[in-house]
């Protein structure tokens, strides 16, 4: 009998549900080295939807001419689950996206023409999740 009341006393102070909790720090540091060969780190993002609360998460970053960027990312599981990655210009014009033709690719690589401000905008498309972890790598 007590060793029930103790189990239970410990399942209602430590519920385990069905989702996962959220570590996009675990999952970015995944994500850092898995940039393609001759890409240098620059910075890496968490990405925490809160369970669908948040419907984007936006960061900014100076990309600079003449120099290729890699943005990947890394989710829970093999695939993106759902998270896609899109970049903007500082117009506010999509320059690329790791949404193409309905499918869902873990890196996109963008060879910048223009020094400024340029957004990476991550989206949730069906994700089960809401979560995950990319890096910002640069080569000129």
């Amino acid at each position: 009998m007590y060793i029930f009341i103790l189990a239970s006393f410990l399942m209602v102070m430590n519920p385990s549900s069905s989702e996962a909790q959220c570590n996009p720090e675990s999952l970015t540091e995944n994500c850092i080295p898995q940039l393609a060969n001759g890409f240098n780190y620059l910075k890496s993002y968490k990405i925490n939807g809160a369970n669908g609360a948040k419907d984007k998460i936006e960061y900014s970053y100076v990309f600079t001419k003449g120099t290729q960027y890699m943005i990947n990312l890394c989710a829970p599981g093999e695939n993106t689950d759902g998270i896609v990655v899109n970049l903007y210009d500082s117009k506010r014009n999509k320059v690329v996206s790791s949404k193409v033709d309905g499918q869902y690719i873990s890196a996109i690589v963008y060879p910048c023409n223009n020094t400024g401000i340029y957004y990476i905008q991550y989206t949730f498309d069906n994700s089960t999740s809401y979560c995950g972890g990319s890096a910002l790598g640069f080569k000129r």
